[in-house]
C-alpha cells in the first residue's frame, strides 16, 4: 500500500493529459495533417513522462535491494567515513538563482517572471508534498547507523529536480545551455546526498522523478492557471533574494 504512493501520481497524470484529448470535427482543411498533429502530440506526451517514470520505477525497484546496500558501502569506503560536504544545501537552489538572474539580465524566457514564481510555487507544493507523504509513509531508514527513517525519498534531491526542471521548462527553446545546466546542481546535489551517507541512490532516483514529474504536469495545465497582475507593467522584475538566514525581494525596473 505504502509504495502505490508515486504509482498513483503516476498514473493521475497520464489519465489528466490523456483526458485532454477528445474527439474534434476534422474539416476538409486539417485532414491531411491531423495524423501528423496527433503522432506529434502523442511523442510529446510520451517523451514528457518516460524520464521520470524510468526514475521512480528503478528507484523502487532498487529500493532495500542488496545492491544499493553495497553501492552505498563501496562510495563511503571511496570519500572516507569522515566525509561530509554540506554544499547539497545550496545546490539545490542554484537553478532558482539561474533563473532570476537570466531574468533580471534580459534573457527571454518562456514566460513573465510571475508565471515562473507561480509555476515553480505550485511544482514545489506537489513535489515536496509527494515526498513528505512518502517519507512518513515509507518509513525508511537512512544509511549507517542513523535511527532516522525518513530516508525515502531525498528531499534535497526533489527541491533539486523540480528547481532544475522549471529552469529547463522556461529556457529549453531560448538558451539550451542556460536550460540544461540547472541539471548540473540538481545531480551534484543527489550525488552528494550519497557520498554524505544520507541516501541512498533509489531515494535520489525517486526524489528526481518526482521533481520532475511534478514540473512537467504543472507546466501542461499552466493555461489553467494564467492569472498575472504584472504583466501590464513592462520592465519590471521581482525576484526572491537570500542573505544569510534571510530571505526577501529584489525589485527592478526598467524604463
Amino acid at each position: 500500500m505504502k509504495k502505490m504512493l508515486p504509482l498513483a501520481l503516476i498514473l493521475l497524470y497520464i489519465n489528466v493529459i490523456n483526458a485532454q484529448f477528445t474527439d474534434v470535427p476534422i474539416t476538409s482543411t486539417r485532414l491531411a495533417n491531423f495524423g501528423q498533429i496527433e503522432l506529434n502530440q502523442e511523442n510529446s506526451l510520451f517523451t514528457k513522462r518516460i524520464i521520470p517514470i524510468t526514475l521512480i520505477t528503478t528507484g523502487f525497484l532498487l529500493s532495500t535491494s542488496d545492491f544499493e546496500k553495497s553501492l552505498q558501502t563501496d562510495l563511503r569506503k571511496m570519500v572516507g567515513d569522515d566525509f561530509y560536504l554540506n554544499i547539497d544545501d545550496y545546490t539545490r537552489y542554484a537553478p532558482v538563482v539561474q533563473l532570476y538572474s537570466a531574468d533580471i539580465l534580459g534573457v527571454r524566457s518562456r514566460n513573465h517572471w510571475f508565471d515562473q514564481t507561480k509555476n515553480l510555487i505550485l511544482s514545489s507544493i506537489i513535489s515536496n508534498g509527494t515526498t513528505a507523504l512518502l517519507k512518513k509513509e515509507v518509513y525508511k531508514k537512512r544509511p549507517g547507523d542513523s535511527t532516522n527513517s525518513n530516508s525515502f525519498p531525498s528531499g534535497h534531491t526533489t527541491t533539486a529536480f523540480t528547481t532544475a526542471t522549471v529552469l529547463y521548462e522556461e529556457f529549453k527553446d531560448t538558451n539550451p545551455l542556460l536550460a540544461y545546466s540547472g541539471y548540473f546542481f540538481a545531480i551534484t546535489t543527489g550525488t552528494l546526498r550519497m557520498l554524505n551517507n544520507m541516501h541512498y541512490l533509489s531515494d535520489v532516483l525517486v526524489g528526481a522523478g518526482i521533481g520532475i514529474l511534478s514540473v512537467k504536469l504543472v507546466y501542461h495545465f499552466e493555461h489553467l492557471i494564467s492569472w498575472n497582475p504584472f504583466k501590464k507593467l513592462n520592465g519590471m522584475t521581482v525576484a526572491p533574494q537570500f542573505s544569510g538566514n534571510s530571505l526577501g525581494f529584489y525589485l527592478s525596473k526598467s524604463f
